[in-house]
C-alpha cells in the first residue's frame, strides 16, 4: 500500500491524477445513470440506453486511464502507439457495455458478480493494452503481485458497485455509493498496477520534439471526455424529465380512470380479452381486476348473444367504422342484468397496427326504466285518448290543430284522412260541413256562421256550449284555454243523454208503464184545482180507483198480460177524459182521477165515463179478460181541507166499495173514518196480544172415515180481547197479515202447539196452518227446526197446512221453503184444495203428504150432483197419486156416509167434533 502511495505521490503529476479521478467519477456515475435508464426501458430503447452507457462509461474510464498514464513520469521520454491505444479504448467500451448488459440480463447475485467480473477484468485488460501502447527507450518490468492485486481490487470494487446499483436509498450518499465504489475500483486497479512497474531505460532515445505534449493530450482527452459525459448526462436528464412527465400524465390519467365509478372503463387486447380494469368496471360488473383481466369480454353478454356472435361483430364494427356504440342487456358476475350503453374505440400504434380497444360501459338501467315508464304512460295515454267516449282536440294560438282523437272524427263524421295536425280550425269546419251537407252553398254559409259563432265563444272564455245540428244530434263542447293562447276542446254527443233527461223528467211526473201522470203530478194538479175552486167557489172531487180481481189476472195469465191490461185500461181512461179532468196511475192496479165541478151532475157524468172505461172485456193474446173496478169519491171542501186528506178519504170510500157486493162506487162518509180508526186500534192491540196472554189454541179432531179412529188435530187460533171479548179469526187473521203481526203470532202458535202435543201420551199429529206471509219468510224452515228442538216434538207428528194461494204468490220461493221444511221430517198438506186455479199443476210441482178437500164441496154434496162428482174426482185423484184425502166441513151423517162410500181417507167437522181448548173434556178424552 505504501508503495502505491509513493508511486502516486512521487512518480505522477498530481494535477493530472486529480483530473483523471474526476473523469473516472463522472464516467462511473454516467454509466450507472444510463444503466438505470436501460433498466426502466424495454425493447429497442433499452438497447439504445445500454450501448450509450457502455460507450460513455467506457470512454470516460479509458480517458481516466490515459490521463493517469500521462501523469506518470517514468524518467524517460515516452510516446504512444496509435493502434494499441485505440484497442485499449475499444476494450474499455466493450467491457463497460458487457457489464451493463450482464446487470440487466441476469437476476440478483449472478448479475452483480458477472457484471463486476466483466467490468474489472475488462478494465484490467484495457489498462495493460494501454501500457503496451507506450513507446519509450527501454523496457518495462512487471511485479506479479501488484498485477494480481490490481485485478482483485478492480473486480471486488466493481462487484460491490453493481451490488448497490439500483438498490440504494433516497439519500444522496446512498445514491452516490455505487459511483464511488466503481471509481475506487478503477483507481485502485490503475495505481496498484502502476506501482508494480519498473522502467529499465534503453540506449536509444526518442526525440521529444516529435512527441505530443502530455499536458496538451490530457486537456484534449479531458475536453472530449467531458463533452461525451455531458451529452450522456443530458440525455439521461432529458429522459428522466420526459419519463417523469409521462409518468405524471399516466398517473393522473390512471387516477382519473380509477376514480370514475359511474362508468366501466377498461382496455381489451386485439383478441377481445380484458387487459386492465377500473373501479367503475368492478362496481358495475362485480368482477375484481384479478378475476377478469385476461378473460374474453364476451363474458358480459348473454349466452344467446354469444351464440349470435354479437361480441365479435361489435369489435368488427369498431375496426371497420372507427367506433362501435350500442345499448343492450349486459350481465354481472352474479348473473343479474343491467341495461348498458357501450362504446368501443379501436387503438392503433404509431405504425398503424391495432394494439387493442378502449371500452366504456355506462349502466343506464334507471334511465331505461324511466324511459320505459314514460313509453308505457305515453302508450296508455294514447290508448286512453283513442278510447274515451269524448272527442278531444288541441289547437295552438294560431288556430292550428296539434292533435285529435278518433272519437272527434267519428262524432262529426269527417271523411277518413281529411283532418290532419297542422290544419287551421276554419279549414276543419269547412271540411265537416262540406262532408255532411248536400248543397255546397249552404255548407259554406253554415260553416262561416259556425266558425264565427264558435270562435267568439272560445275567445270570450266561455267554457261550455251545446250545438244542436239539423241532423238531430246535440254536441256539448267544453273548452279550456291554455296559457300560450291555444285551447283544448272536448266534444260529447249528448243526444241520447238529452233524450234520457227528457225521459227522466217525464217519468218524474208520469207512470212508466201507462204514460199517465203519477202520484206527484196528480197531487200538484189537485192543489191547482183546489186553489181555483177557492176563487170560484166550486168543488173538487178526488176519485180513488182499484181494479177488481187484478191479482187473479196476474196469477192466471202472468204479469206480462196484467201489464197489457193496465195499458189498455189506461188508454180507455184517457179517451174517456174530457177537458179539465185529470187521471193518474199510482202503481199496481191503483188509479186516481180528479175533476173540478159546480154541479153534481157533472161529477156523476165523469164517474159514469170512468166506470164505462174500466168495466168490460179486454182481449189479450186471444184471451178475453173481464175487468171491473171499485171507486171511492171524496169532495173538497166538504170531505177534507187538503190533498192528502182528500186522497185518504177517497181510499176509505174505495175500500168500502170493494167490500160491498153490489155497490161499485162509494162516496166518503164520516163513519168510514171511525171504522178505519177502529181497525187501526185493533191492529195495535193485535201486536200486544202475545204479551197480554190473550191468544189461546183450540183443537178440532180429525178421524179416519173407515174406522172412526182419531188421526190428529187441526190447531185453530182464538183471540180473547181484553175489552171486546172473543174476536172471530175471520176478523183478525187478515188484519194480522196486513199489519205484519202474523209472523210473531204464527211463531207463537207453532211453539205453543208443539209444546202441548209433546206432552200428550199418544202419537197423534197436529196440523198447523201457515199464512202466505209466513211461507214467504226466508227463515221459516229454520224457525220450525228450532221449535222442534226446543219442544222435543217428533217432526213426524207435525203437519203444516198450506193454501194454494200461498204458493202462487212466489212459486219458486214457496217450493224451496216447502222442500226445506219437508227435509226436517215434517209432513205438508195442501189446504182448501179445489178452489184454486191451477190445483193440478200445484200437485205436480210438489209431493204433498195430504190433500184437504175444501168444505164448500161438502156443503152441497147431498144436493148437487156436480159437487158430488167433484168430490169423487178429487178422491180418485188422491188414490192415483197415493196421497190421502181429508174432507173438511163434515156436519151430517149423510155427508160422512158419502165419504165412506167414495173411500175417503179422513174427515173433520162439527159432526166429528167441534174446536175446543185442550183442557175441555172432549179434547182431553181424545188426547
Amino acid at each position: 500500500m505504501f508503495t502505491v502511495l509513493t508511486c502516486v505521490t512521487e512518480q505522477h503529476d498530481l494535477t493530472l491524477v486529480g483530473l483523471a479521478g474526476l473523469i473516472c467519477f463522472l464516467a462511473s456515475h454516467c454509466a450507472l445513470v444510463l444503466l438505470h435508464r436501460a433498466t426502466l426501458s424495454d425493447g429497442a430503447v433499452r438497447w439504445v440506453w445500454l450501448v450509450t452507457a457502455g460507450a460513455a462509461g467506457g470512454f470516460g474510464i479509458w480517458a481516466t486511464h490515459f490521463i493517469a498514464m500521462l501523469a506518470y513520469d517514468p524518467g524517460v521520454v515516452v510516446g504512444y502507439h496509435a493502434g494499441l491505444t485505440l484497442v485499449s479504448l475499444l476494450v474499455a467500451i466493450v467491457a463497460t457495455t458487457a457489464a451493463v448488459a450482464a446487470k440487466i440480463a441476469y437476476d440478483r447475485w449472478v448479475a452483480n458478480v458477472l457484471a463486476g467480473v466483466l467490468f474489472g477484468v475488462g478494465i484490467w485488460s484495457m489498462h495493460f493494452a494501454g501500457m503496451l501502447a507506450i513507446e519509450f527507450p527501454g523496457e518495462i518490468s512487471w511485479d506479479t503481485g501488484f498485477v494480481t492485486a490490481s485485478v482483485v481490487l478492480g473486480v471486488a470494487f466493481s462487484v460491490a458497485a453493481f451490488r448497490f446499483a439500483g438498490r440504494s436509498g433516497r439519500s444522496t450518499v446512498g445514491k452516490l455509493a455505487p459511483t464511488v465504489l466503481l471509481t475506487l475500483g478503477v483507481v485502485a486497479l490503475h495505481f496498484t498496477a502502476m506501482a508494480g512497474i519498473t522502467v529499465i531505460p534503453g540506449i536509444t532515445a526518442l526525440n521529444p520534439a516529435m512527441l505530443l505534449s502530455p499536458a496538451l493530450m490530457a486537456v484534449t482527452i479531458a475536453a472530449v471526455t467531458f463533452s461525451l459525459l455531458a451529452a450522456g448526462f443530458a440525455a439521461a436528464i432529458f429522459a428522466v424529465r420526459s419519463q417523469a412527465k409521462t409518468a405524471g400524465a399516466e398517473r393522473n390519467f390512471k387516477l382519473l380512470v380509477q376514480g370514475v365509478t359511474d362508468y366501466a372503463i377498461y382496455m381489451l387486447d386485439p383478441d377481445g380479452k380484458v387487459s386492465n380494469w377500473n373501479a367503475g368496471a368492478e362496481r358495475a360488473k362485480g368482477y375484481s381486476a384479478d378475476e377478469i383481466v385476461g378473460k374474453d369480454f364476451s363474458l358480459f353478454y348473454s349466452e344467446e348473444d354469444r351464440r349470435k356472435g354479437l361480441p365479435q361483430r361489435a369489435l368488427q364494427t369498431a375496426r371497420s367504422e372507427g367506433k362501435f356504440e350500442a345499448q343492450g342487456w349486459r350481465y354481472r358476475k352474479d348473473g343479474s342484468s343491467f341495461w348498458a350503453h357501450v362504446v368501443i374505440d379501436p387503438i392503433y400504434d404509431e405504425a398503424g397496427e391495432l394494439i387493442g380497444y378502449a371500452k366504456i360501459t355506462k349502466d343506464n338501467s334507471k334511465q331505461k326504466a324511466d324511459a320505459d315508464r314514460i313509453d308505457e304512460v305515453t302508450r296508455n295515454l294514447d290508448v286512453a285518448l283513442e278510447n274515451i267516449g269524448q272527442g278531444i282536440c288541441m289547437f295552438d294560438k294560431d288556430e292550428r290543430l296539434l292533435l285529435c282523437n278518433k272519437r272527434y272524427l267519428e262524432i262529426f263524421k269527417f271523411p277518413e284522412g281529411s283532418v290532419r295536425p297542422g290544419m287551421v280550425y276554419r279549414e276543419i269546419v269547412d271540411i265537416g260541413y262540406a262532408a255532411n251537407t248536400e248543397d255546397p252553398g249552404e255548407a259554406a254559409a253554415r260553416a262561416e256562421a259556425h266558425y264565427t259563432r264558435n270562435m267568439a265563444l272560445i275567445r270570450s272564455g266561455a267554457g261550455s256550449a251545446v250545438h244542436k245540428y239539423p241532423s238531430g244530434i246535440s254536441i256539448q263542447q267544453n273548452v279550456n284555454m291554455l296559457p300560450n293562447g291555444g285551447w283544448v276542446v272536448t266534444f260529447e254527443d249528448i243526444t241520447d243523454r238529452l233524450k234520457s233527461e227528457e225521459q227522466v223528467a217525464f217519468l218524474a211526473k208520469h207512470d212508466g208503464l201507462t204514460g199517465l201522470p203519477n202520484r206527484l203530478q196528480f197531487g200538484e194538479s189537485v192543489s191547482e184545482e183546489m186553489m181555483i175552486a177557492d176563487r170560484v167557489r166550486g168543488n173538487v172531487a178526488v176519485i180513488g180507483i182499484d181494479l177488481d180481481k187484478f191479482k187473479e189476472i196476474n196469477d192466471q195469465h202472468g204479469h206480462g198480460t196484467g201489464d197489457k191490461v193496465l195499458v189498455e185500461l189506461a188508454r180507455r181512461l184517457d179517451e174517456a177524459r174530457q177537458e179539465g179532468e185529470f187521471i193518474a196511475r199510482f202503481g199496481g192496479d191503483e188509479f186516481a182521477a180528479t175533476k173540478r165541478f159546480d154541479e153534481l151532475s157533472a161529477l156523476h157524468d165523469f164517474i159514469a165515463r170512468l166506470e164505462g172505461a174500466l168495466t168490460g172485456t179486454v182481449t189479450i193474446d186471444g184471451f178475453e179478460i173481464k175487468t171491473g173496478a171499485s171507486l171511492g169519491v171524496a169532495v173538497y171542501p166538504s170531505d177534507a181541507a187538503g190533498v192528502d186528506g182528500l186522497l185518504a178519504n177517497a181510499d176509505l170510500a174505495m175500500y168500502r166499495a170493494k167490500q160491498s157486493l153490489l155497490q161499485k162506487v162509494c162516496f166518503y162518509e164520516a163513519a168510514m173514518d171511525e171504522h178505519a180508526r177502529r181497525r187501526r186500534s185493533l191492529a195495535k192491540d193485535l201486536w200486544a196480544s202475545i204479551d197480554r196472554s190473550q191468544l189461546h189454541l183450540h183443537y178440532q179432531v180429525q178421524k179416519s172415515v173407515r174406522t172412526g179412529e182419531i188421526t190428529g188435530y187441526e190447531v185453530l187460533l182464538r183471540w180473547r180481547h181484553h175489552e171486546r171479548g172473543n174476536i172471530p179469526p175471520m176478523d183478525f187473521i187478515g188484519l194480522a197479515e196486513e199489519c205484519g203481526a202474523i209472523l210473531p203470532i204464527g211463531e207463537w202458535v207453532l211453539r205453543e202447539a208443539c209444546r202441548e202435543a209433546a206432552s200428550w201420551n199418544n202419537g197423534h199429529k197436529i196440523a198447523v196452518n201457515l199464512s202466505p206471509i209466513q211461507l214467504g219468510h226466508a227463515d221459516m224452515a229454520a224457525v220450525i227446526s228450532e221449535i222442534l228442538l226446543e219442544t222435543g216434538l217428533n217432526p213426524r207428528r207435525l203437519e203444516i197446512e198450506i193454501t194454494e194461494s200461498s204458493i202462487i204468490v212466489d212459486k219458486d220461493k214457496a217450493l224451496r221453503t216447502m222442500r226445506q221444511i219437508k227435509a226436517l221430517g215434517v209432513s205438508i198438506a195442501i189446504d182448501d184444495f179445489g178452489t184454486g186455479y191451477s190445483s193440478l199443476e200445484t200437485l205436480r210441482s210438489f209431493p204433498f203428504d195430504k190433500i184437504k178437500l175444501d168444505k164448500s164441496f161438502m156443503a152441497e154434496v147431498e144436493t148437487s150432483p156436480q159437487s158430488k162428482a167433484i168430490v169423487r174426482a178429487i178422491l180418485a185423484l188422491g188414490r192415483s197419486l197415493e196421497v190421502p184425502v181429508l174432507a173438511e166441513g163434515v156436519e151430517t151423517q149423510a155427508q160422512l156416509d158419502t165419504l165412506l162410500e167414495e173411500q175417503c181417507d179422513e174427515a173433520q167437522g162439527y159432526l166429528l167434533g167441534k174446536p175446543q181448548a185442550m183442557g175441555e173434556p172432549a179434547v182431553e178424552k181424545a188426547a
